[in-house]
């Protein structure tokens, strides 16, 4: 609504479809009158009375979309106030760069690709940001978080260039990166630590991230963690990566929760990589309608200013009907095939449009210019969007995939495109004023004015205003206080009688962690709807449940110790049945030593099942960000979690875990080894400062736990500790023997079993704890490449090796997970190596039954051992025949990983 009263100054308008003028002029002089004598208030109040009133009589508005027109009025709009002529050659000189990285990748027969149209059609979005909007970290200011579109990267690098941050051989290496010289394809923070803050390339991940980003930068501001700063959280996105669930699926957060520091900004260029977004529709308000009805606020960029007289001219509405009937495959037409062709088929449907443009030449007509590629468009709803409070802002600006790139612009195979031909080269080289000639063309050479030129005078000026550059990304921050693991002594000495979970071990000890000296207020508890599943609702009272707007009704538990306390300072971030928007929180918060210089300490638990298989893509992109955090897998386990059934039993998760470099692992049985683990995990990340995070599984099954075994913490880290030995013979005869490796709950079965071979069948068992076979086999990895490397050296021995070296007989392993988890290490085993595992789909039965039916039981892991001293000729096969029957175990068992 216009201040100045817009209806006064339309009275005399006329619409193409107005069956009675008369009775509309009464209608709009009436609300014209109401706004200038009450206020745009009242008449706002007005329209949705009548609007109610409507609804009851049952008429509806269908849609919740405006006009096909840029939601900022011409005269509403902020003046751009910098010099246009220097931003537009520097946005020049950025495109041309950007040009030639990609293409001299190139030149040679390596084909390594690369991205022309992304970048082409969105270098003014970017541009206006850089030079008015992105700030950079600083002593007074936070700085803002920008998530670049990943297919965009070679035009950030292009700007750096400029900067003086990135040089000329970088650029000829760009997708060149074995050698250390080159750049990443995309933004990528583990390979480049200090220039990327986020992984965006893989489509639909950025926008969730950068919602949970602004939502725990909120929680932080709320906790007095870090200063209330106007600071913003940028997303750029493409119309057709919006499709992925991820991109809408947390939209109404961030309308809930008013994150006013949240900016989108979708580059609508109607093309994903195929063809169109929405060829018989309009993505532009498709995505209208979404992001308005999930509370956000909307500023459509659809036009730039030449189209603005026309508009102006527009009464009747004749040109505002004809872009609302236009389909996004139509305006992807026109501008492929030229002025001329929309002449006939865009103004021509119409003989008053036909008329409105008559004096028009078909290059101007084709020069009118989309909204995405006008500056002074673009920062007027930049400008509106950073001062607009209380919700979230989504720009929706439209542009042209493949912009000014000739024969490439808005082809369906634009997003392809990493040549350009020579006549189209010519005419980008022309359209922005660069200074080769045609022979110069030929090398694709870049372009960097001198140092004191006017136009890196002005870039350098504009990124000093704000800041310094961007991205740039903090690698490290302060170190926390790490607490000995003494912390843990009561987990350390054993339960005794008492019989208790990992599970409810686990929130014990991260309680202690909480009340430490300097570091128990960086500890982030995250939970997606599960804190009562995993004994956490002792902490609701006790830590609150963070809510921005408090707790605004009395919960019907109020009168219990544990009641449901919301909170503005609370601790626990629960997320609801929300497994990637939870993970999302926790990847913000384990990356907020980088980008608040503040770090944190996240525990986000969960059913282990719906963590690694549900947000393996969220995970990978953890391992780029460089993030430091604890995930926790709970009720893991394929036979651990009673009664629930084959969606629910995970039997895997650490092989998905195990593709994760910089995850580490683990799989503890015993309290002590969840201890020694924890405060390990808290040592490397936040007092070394180590770019890993650690998944640990935690069981619901309830158990005694021992005492820590003398001198096995080295062992627990490394992955690997005997836990029970044998007895020794003193006879010339030495007893038959095996060695049995057991992990997590498994471990329990194990020990059974090495008690059922001594006393039933005279076999004496080394029994050894496996808290990681993934780190066991990172481990074996890398020493095996160190021997392979040095043939001269004495070999060296991986943990494994060392472990089993002294020690006699076959080796059985038995896990709850599938049996390539436990197979990683056979490489290391020198002797027999037997695997037991839960390969399949889970069932519902109790904790028996299961590893009965996935043959993981006590009573599998004898036969395992005892199969494996008849194959090595110390036991004649029938004892095995009489194990199974005495067992009760058919030969004719079904298969369980076939069942």
């Amino acid at each position: 609504m216009n201040k100045r009263g817009i209806f006064e100054d339309e009275l005399l308008t006329t619409f193409f479809d107005d069956t009675d003028a008369a009775e509309t002029r009464e209608w709009f002089e009436a609300f014209a009158s109401v706004v200038r004598e009450a206020g745009p208030e009242r008449a706002s109040w007005l329209l949705n009375r009548l609007a109610d009133v409507a609804h009851e009589q049952g008429l509806h508005r269908t849609d919740l979309t405006t006009p096909y027109i840029n939601t900022i009025e011409p005269r509403d709009e902020a003046p751009l106030p910098g010099d246009m002529f220097m931003e537009r050659r520097i946005r020049s000189l950025v495109r041309w760069n950007a040009l030639a990285t990609v293409m001299r990748a190139n030149l040679n027969d390596d084909d390594l690709g690369g991205h022309i149209a992304s970048f082409a059609s969105a270098a003014t979005l970017y541009d206006v940001g850089m030079n008015y909007f992105f700030r950079a970290p600083s002593e007074e200011h936070g700085g803002d978080l920008v998530y670049f579109q990943g297919h965009s990267a070679p035009g950030i690098y292009a700007h750096a260039y400029l900067e003086g941050r990135i040089t000329e051989e970088q650029l000829d290496n760009f997708r060149r990166e074995v050698d250390g010289k080159g750049l990443p394809s995309y933004p990528h923070p583990w390979l480049m630590p200090d220039f990327w803050q986020f992984p965006t390339v893989s489509m639909g991940l950025g926008p969730i991230q950068a919602i949970y980003q602004a939502h725990i930068m909120k929680y932080l501001q709320n906790r007095e963690l870090i200063p209330k700063q106007d600071r913003k959280v940028w997303a750029f996105l493409g119309d057709g990566e919006m499709d992925e669930p991820e991109s809408l699926g947390a939209l109404s957060l961030a309308g809930r929760e008013r994150l006013d520091n949240l900016i989108f900004v979708v580059n609508c260029n109607l093309q994903r990589l195929d063809g169109p977004v929405r060829g018989n529709g309009k993505i532009i308000q498709e995505l209208e309608g979404l992001f308005r009805g999930a509370g956000w606020n909307v500023i459509k960029v659809v036009w730039g200013r030449l189209w603005d007289p026309l508009l102006e001219r527009d009464k009747q509405g004749q040109l505002r009907r004809r872009m609302e009937e236009c389909v996004d495959g139509e305006y992807q037409a026109y501008k492929k095939n030229g002025g001329a062709y929309t002449r006939e088929h865009f103004f021509g449907k119409y003989p008053e449009l036909k008329e409105m443009v008559a004096d028009m030449s078909d290059d101007e007509i084709y020069a009118l210019n989309r909204g995405g590629h006008d500056p002074f468009k673009v920062y007027a709803a930049y400008h509106a969007a950073v001062n607009h409070t209380g919700q979230p802002t989504v720009i929706l600006a439209k542009t042209i995939k493949g912009y000014a790139t000739g024969a490439g612009e808005a082809v369906n195979k634009a997003h392809q495109m990493k040549k350009l031909d020579l006549e189209s080269l010519k005419g980008f080289r022309d359209r922005f004023n660069m200074p080769f000639s045609d022979k110069e063309l030929e090398n694709l050479p870049y372009y960097r004015p001198d140092e004191d030129s006017p136009e890196l005078r002005y870039l350098r000026e504009r990124r000093a205003a704000l800041g310094g550059s961007l991205p740039a990304r903090r690698r490290l921050s302060e170190k926390l206080p790490v607490p000995e693991l003494s912390l843990f002594s009561n987990f350390l000495e054993g339960s005794g009688e008492r019989e208790l979970s990992t599970t409810m071990a686990f929130v014990r000890m991260m309680s202690s962690i909480i009340r430490e000296k300097g570091i128990g207020d960086r500890v982030v508890p995250i939970v997606p709807d599960e804190a009562r599943t995993f004994g956490m609702e002792g902490m609701f009272r006790q830590l609150g449940i963070y809510s921005s707007g408090g707790q605004k009704y009395e919960p019907e538990d109020a009168g219990q110790v544990m009641y449901y306390r919301e909170d503005t300072k609370g601790r626990i971030m629960e997320e609801g049945i929300n497994e990637a928007g939870a993970m999302s929180g926790w990847m913000a918060a384990a990356t907020s030593y980088s980008n608040h210089n503040l770090p944190l300490v996240p525990f986000y638990i969960f059913y282990s099942m719906f963590g690694f298989q549900r947000v393996g893509d969220l995970a990978w992109a953890a391992g780029d960000l460089r993030a430091r955090g604890f995930l926790l897998g709970a009720t893991a386990g394929r036979t651990t979690l009673n009664g629930e059934g084959l969606q629910h039993q995970d039997g895997h998760s650490h092989v998905l875990a195990s593709t994760v470099p910089n995850c580490i692992s683990y799989d503890p049985a015993y309290n002590y080894e969840l201890a020694v683990i924890l405060q390990d995990g808290l040592r490397r990340m936040y007092h070394e400062q180590e770019s890993v995070f650690y998944y640990i599984t935690l069981m619901n099954e309830n158990y005694t736990h021992p005492a820590m075994p003398e001198g096995a913490e080295e062992g627990i880290r490394k992955g690997m500790y005997l836990l029970h030995e044998g007895r020794v013979s003193k006879a010339k005869k030495a007893p038959k023997r095996v060695q049995l490796l057991g992990a997590g709950t498994i471990l329990r079965e194990v020990e059974a079993a090495a008690d059922i071979l001594r006393e039933e069948f005279k076999i004496e068992s080394d029994v050894w704890s496996v808290t990681s076979f993934n780190e066991l086999r990172r481990e074996g990895l890398e020493v095996e490449r160190w021997n392979m490397l040095h043939p001269e050296a004495a070999p060296r021995q991986c943990w494994v090796e060392k472990c089993l070296a002294d020690r006699s007989g076959p080796v059985i392993a038995a896990s709850d997970y599938m049996k390539i988890y436990a197979d990683q290490i056979r490489p290391y085993v020198r002797a027999p190596y037997k695997v037991l595992g839960t390969d399949g789909f889970g069932r519902s039965d109790s904790r028996a039954k299961l590893r009965e039916f996935f043959e993981v039981d006590r009573r599998f892991v004898t036969i395992a051992a005892l199969k494996a001293l008849a194959d090595a000729g110390e036991l004649e096969a029938s004892v095995v025949t009489g194990a199974l029957e005495k067992f009760g175990i058919s030969p004719d068992k079904v298969y369980p990983a076939r069942a």
